[in-house]
């Protein structure tokens, strides 16, 4: 206890363990402390408070002057707050003897518990098992009452059926003393499952016991075949029933009704009958109306003779019909019927079978080949045009109704086989109709070529052109293009119908050849219309060959016959050139439609590819041949013009002058002058014409022909100095002209002959330096030798000796 003198600072204090407890704050308690000893650091309160007076002078202010009060209220605190921990601690000294005795009996409380429990788990466990083999028992004994109930159910059933058959196997026919169940509307459906069930298991007992019936049991049989048929025959008037009460609902479209008739209908043959009779009683099988509708909407007011793509559109718009048609009795039969994918089979089956049939009947009427149909009327191709018309909308209808719906159906097979008669002769009718197409052609080209032969009259001749020349011998392009749009027009025809790669390759070879049987027969007659017209100029030449002895006058018109002869001749190689010229385009074209078309339909089938392309090339090989002999022939006609100018225009004079001193005459002869030019206009043509080999080919034979002929012709001369500088002039204008040829060949040759006519230039002594320099002219030059003027006076030929001694 604090004694009187303390100082006040030294009083009681009152602390409180209550003011250490929650949120303890140490500021807050020390400033509990020391608020009333120092006031002036009290916050707000001590703003009020005068401050102390000034230091006296000479007097030491006082440093803290509440530091001793301070002291002595800490150490009061501080005693304060040690007894304070001491009651603590003795609190906490009986709080841990108090829980460790709590703990004691809380130990020997949960030993206790543990003990109960295990007893009681086994308890549960024993419980558990009891109850496990009380359930099972139970099990058993609901599966004994189940199986039970249901032999009962069984027996009582047996009884019934058993009960229900006496009264069938009473009297044949006699069915007006059955229970009121087969004869109560509302019990219908229990009634036809009922019979069903009687006559399935009768029936089933007869057909056991009729091929060898045992004596006990003939009797039995022969009763049970009553009940059979009096079940068969109330069968049918129960679903003759249902189906009248099924047709007047379908008529006042009570479609709940017709389900219930539909669904005790599928007890009988699974409802196969009733799905039958609601497809045969739609309107689009039984009404004649609607089936001549369809072939009204189909060919329109044309008839038969409608052209494809109005056939095209009637059907497209019949078919559009025929699927709205279908899918409104889609929905109708699969709100109605149990199986609404079995209806669906024989309602699609019926439309393609019976409906679309019916409309290709009279729509696909196959022609006769061995009396084909007028060419004017659409001939083959129109068949053929509506038969890919209608096997294409057919599939297109086939497809939109899979769609719409036709269960396990093959509706692909299905139409297939409606066209199977028409595909199997198909090819036979394409060759039929290209044949018939390229005689009709060939006819028409026939008659303009005549009325044009007889509108001309002689006008042509008089001008010099060919007799027989015509537009169905000049061939055309055009002409060639129209086959290849006919087969073009097949081959797609065959794709359309055939999707077998193997099947698509074999008839479209077949087809193709057909192509190439026409094209070769055209070009080849075209060909040898143009060669005719080389014959008959070649006719006309002879026709006016004379004599060396006969008079001025007949000379005369022999010459203008001649000159008449040479411009037949020259038109008739015109006209030879542009038919080869288009025969070239036409094999072009034809090559080009193998290779764009055909050859893609071939490649996926072996062996299909190469054997067209030997097809194609025996084809060409024939067209080849015939342009071959014509260009021989035209090579024969340049030549013969080529003599007769020579013939005419060439002088003895124009080798061998009388007045050989005077100066000489550069320029080619005439005759020269004159083949130059027929050489240059004449083949003009051929320049444009021919082309790559076959051009290489006839000009090198042509150069080759000329070179041969001019050396002949000039062996008929005697040739002068001056002669021999005119016949190289010449033979250098011939060279210049045959240098466009562009053959090598022919070019040297024509070189070679320009050295060669050297022979007439130099002197006698100077021909052994000609051999030396070029040896292979020897032997031609050796006969050009003896053309010289003073072959004998020079003593030529025993120089010409000695050098061959040499």
């Amino acid at each position: 206890m604090p004694s009187p003198n303390d100082p006040p600072a030294a009083l009681p204090l009152t602390l409180d363990l209550e003011d250490f407890k929650g949120d303890f704050s140490f500021d807050a308690l020390f400033g509990s402390l020391v608020d009333e000893l120092l006031p002036e650091f009290h916050g707000d309160d001590a703003a009020g408070v005068p401050p102390p007076p000034p230091p006296l002078l000479g007097a030491a202010p006082p440093v803290f002057p509440a530091v001793d009060e301070l002291l002595g209220l800490f150490k009061h605190s501080c005693k304060e707050l040690v007894d304070l921990r001491r009651q603590i601690d003795k609190r906490l000294q009986n709080l841990k003897k108090e829980v460790s005795t709590q703990d004691a009996k809380h130990r020997k409380t949960l030993g206790e518990l543990e003990k109960g429990v295990d007893g009681l788990f086994d308890s549960f466990a024993r419980l558990d098992s009891r109850i496990s083999s009380v359930g099972q028992t139970a099990a058993k004994i609901g599966d004994h009452l189940q199986s039970a109930e249901s032999q009962r159910e069984t027996a009582s059933q047996t009884i019934d059926l058993i009960k229900y058959l006496m009264e069938f196997n009473s009297t044949p026919g006699d069915l007006m003393e059955l229970s009121p169940l087969f004869s109560d509307d509302s019990r219908v459906a229990e009634a036809a499952s009922i019979a069903q069930k009687l006559r399935s298991f009768a029936e089933e007992d007869v057909g056991r016991h009729g091929v060898t019936p045992a004596v006990g049991s003939a009797n039995a049989s022969r009763g049970l075949e009553v009940a059979v048929a009096n079940l068969q025959e109330y069968c049918n008037e129960l679903e003759n029933r249902l189906l009248s009460r099924f047709d007047t609902a379908s008529q006042r479209r009570e479609l709940s009704t017709m389900a219930e008739c539909a669904k005790i209908l599928s007890q009988f043959n699974r409802g196969t009958s009733a799905m039958q009779h609601y497809v045969a009683t739609r309107p689009m099988f039984i009404d004649v109306e609607i089936m001549n509708t369809d072939i009204q909407v189909v060919l329109g007011d044309d008839g038969p003779q409608a052209d494809s793509s109005s056939i095209a559109e009637g059907l497209s718009i019949l078919y559009k019909e025929i699927a709205d048609t279908v899918r409104k009795e889609a929905t109708t039969i699969m709100a109605v019927f149990p199986s609404p994918n079995e209806v669906m089979s024989i309602l699609v089956q019926r439309v393609l079978e019976q409906r679309v049939t019916a409309i290709l009947d009279k729509l696909l009427i196959r022609p006769s080949l061995a009396s084909l149909p007028p060419i004017e009327e659409g001939g083959l191709l129109h068949y053929l045009r509506v038969l890919s018309v209608a096997y294409d909308k057919t599939k297109e209808l086939a497809k939109e109704l899979q769609s719409i719906g036709c269960g396990d159906l093959d509706i692909e097979g299905l139409t297939e086989s409606i066209y199977v008669s028409h595909k199997d002769e198909y090819t036979e009718f394409e060759h039929a109709s290209l044949r018939q197409l390229y005689q009709s052609k060939m006819a028409e080209l026939r008659a303009e070529a005549k009325q044009q032969s007889e509108s001309t009259g002689s006008i042509g001749r008089a001008k010099g052109a060919s007799l027989n020349t015509s537009p169905q011998q000049l061939i055309s392009v055009t002409v060639v293009t129209e086959f290849v749009r006919w087969n073009e027009e097949a081959i797609s025809r065959c794709t359309l119908l055939f999707s077998q790669p193997t099947t698509v390759a074999a008839n479209v070879r077949s087809i193709f050849a057909c192509l190439l049987d026409q094209v070769s027969q055209y070009l080849t007659v075209g060909l040898d219309g143009a060669r005719e017209s080389l014959n008959e100029a070649a006719a006309m030449r002879d026709r006016y060959v004379i004599g060396t002895s006969v008079s001025r006058r007949v000379a005369a018109a022999a010459a203008s016959a001649a000159e008449a002869a040479a411009a037949a001749g020259e038109s008739s190689f015109r006209s030879f050139m542009m038919a080869v010229q288009r025969c070239a385009s036409s094999v072009a074209y034809l090559q080009q439609y193998f290779s764009n078309t055909i050859s893609r339909l071939l490649l996926p089938v072996d062996g299909a590819h190469p054997s067209a392309c030997e097809d194609m090339g025996s084809a060409v090989s024939v067209v080849e041949s015939a342009a071959h002999k014509g260009l021989l022939q035209c090579i024969d006609t340049v030549m013969c013009e080529v003599e007769r100018l020579l013939s005419s225009e060439q002088k003895a004079t124009d080798y061998r002058s009388p007045d050989d001193g005077a100066a000489p005459d550069h320029r080619p002869t005439n005759a020269c002058i004159r083949i130059v030019a027929y050489l240059s206009r004449v083949l003009e043509v051929a320049f444009s014409a021919l082309e790559g080999l076959n051009k290489q080919s006839f000009l090198t034979e042509l150069g080759n022909r000329m070179h041969k002929g001019l050396l002949n012709h000039w062996q008929k001369f005697t040739f002068s100095p001056s002669g021999g500088l005119r016949l190289k002039r010449d033979i250098t204008e011939y060279g210049e002209f045959v240098r466009s040829f562009n053959a090598p060949s022919i070019d040297e040759k024509f070189e070679l002959l320009g050295i060669m006519a050297n022979v007439f230039i130099v002197a006698p002594e100077s021909l052994a330096s000609l051999f030396e320099g070029t040896p292979s002219i020897r032997k031609d030059a050796l006969r050009f030798i003896q053309l010289r003027d003073d072959y004998k006076t020079a003593k030529i030929a025993s120089m010409l000796n000695s050098i061959m001694s040499e």
